[in-house]
């Protein structure tokens, strides 16, 4: 049992800083929805009194102004966590954030979803980042080293049993047992796959978005992204462009971030047809279950993809029921954190649908890659059809960063989420006071 005893280590803070990125002034991440988003993190520290020096570090993501609610939402956490002890903490993570996730006066804010959700995912993803830490192991060994058993305990069933119970789930870790040694010995030689939006942001000019599809191309990438969905003749023209510089062998996803409505969608994708789109992301509203059945079968053979802004387990559940996506899309800040990223993983698997995460903004491919290269191990253990998202900026920011090479994503082997931030980066970014918006003219 873990060790609760009174002088045992416990959580002595839950630390919340907001730090943003200026990335409006260069367009970076510019999308229909988002015109000049500065990409933000409403960062969560954990801190203990356990001597070993380790912290759990995580974050929620947002752009920009997002993270004046995030930041206070997760603060308000805070007396949930503060004065834990480690061991029941880093024993028990399924406990922990059923723990915060179930909390009656809480729920009343969600169930489940929004901003509070959001905060607990943030909190949630920090144990598990301390946790891995104290285990000597990256995220991704840390959960594909668990048995069937353990990874179940870590999933919340409830609202999930008409599509998938805790035997269902028992019976696909176990079926994935064989060759979990083999496969994390190919990640850690050769990687996951990746696919790049950096050349596609909608704010860049044509002869921008030539020139990064042709270098995304000869730096190993066999699928890019653009966004879509401000223009149908603009998107045409940059679509036919994109085609041109890449060749017919390289898939070209498009994403309309939850733009339109479903008749707009199914027309706009009929005028992009010609050129091959892979995937249309994100047609119409991540709450429309059935508009994205109706895009999904006016669109074939174009797949339809969502899910980086999906608030929980239950809505993918009914798209994968209602079969409106081929392709699952978590993300590592949006739900409550990894433990309900697993039931979704278990979801797609039961489904037999590809799971390709969201990632860019700051910290997300960080802290998504776990999160895959553990679906490949232990879930689905294929990578038929899956890459992850890469965007090529921010992560300098980060201790342990992500590295693409090739066109994959190098296994991570430091111990954690990697999502620690350099305390340098934390401190010039901050907002309002850091040296890097100090000197800029602050929003109104």
């Amino acid at each position: 049992m873990p060790d609760s005893a009174p002088d045992s280590p416990r959580i002595t803070a839950l630390d919340v800083l907001d730090v943003r990125f200026p990335t409006s002034e260069q367009l970076d991440g510019s999308d229909a929805m988002n015109p000049e988003p500065d990409y933000s993190a409403a960062y969560v520290v954990l801190r203990t009194d356990a001597g070993d020096g380790l912290e759990g570090h995580a974050l929620a993501f947002t752009t920009g102004r997002g993270n004046d609610v995030q930041a206070n939402a997760i603060a308000a956490l805070s007396p949930y966590v503060i004065g834990r002890a480690v061991a029941e903490v880093c024993g028990d993570l399924g406990g922990f954030a059923r723990s915060l996730v179930h909390d009656p006066q809480l729920r009343w804010l969600g169930p489940e979803k929004g901003v509070i959700h959001m905060a607990t995912g943030a909190v949630v993803n920090a144990a598990w980042d301390l946790a891995a830490k104290r285990a000597g192991k990256p995220v991704w060994r840390f959960l594909s080293e668990m048995s069937p058993e353990e990874l179940v305990a870590q999933v919340d069933f409830r609202w999930l049993s008409d599509a998938l119970t805790a035997d269902d789930a028992l019976d696909l870790l176990r079926r994935a047992r064989p060759g979990r040694r083999e496969r994390i010995d190919l990640l850690l030689a050769r990687g996951y796959p990746a696919y790049t939006t950096s050349p596609g942001w909608l704010g860049y000019s044509d002869e921008k978005l030539a020139r990064l599809a042709r270098e995304a191309v000869a730096d190993g990438f066999t699928q890019i992204k653009l966004k879509v969905g401000a223009s149908v003749e603009d998107d045409v023209r940059r679509m036919k462009t994109a085609r041109d510089a890449v060749g017919d062998d390289v898939r070209i996803a498009v994403d309309a971030n939850q733009r339109w409505d479903v008749r707009p969608a199914i027309d706009w994708m009929r005028q992009l047809a010609p050129y091959d789109p892979y995937w249309i992301e994100e047609p119409t509203s991540p709450d429309d279950i059935l508009g994205h059945a109706a895009v999904r079968r006016a669109v074939q053979p174009i797949k339809v993809a969502t899910g980086e802004h999906v608030a929980n387990r239950v809505v993918f559940k009914q798209l994968l029921q209602a079969g409106a996506v081929d392709i699952v899309q978590i993300d590592s800040a949006r739900v409550g954190g990894i433990n309900e990223n697993l039931a979704i993983l278990l979801l797609a698997a039961k489904f037999g649908v590809p799971v390709c995460p969201h990632a860019g903004g700051v910290g997300l491919c960080e802290m998504v890659q776990h999160l895959s290269m553990f679906d490949y191990v232990a879930v689905s253990a294929t990578l038929q059809d899956r890459v992850i998202e890469y965007v090529d900026h921010l992560h300098e920011h980060f201790i342990d960063p992500v590295r693409v090479i090739d066109g994959r994503y190098a296994a991570p082997t430091v111990p954690g989420l990697s999502a620690q931030m350099h305390p340098a980066s934390l401190a010039r970014y901050a907002y309002p006071d850091g040296p890097v918006w100090a000197s800029r003219v602050r929003p109104a």
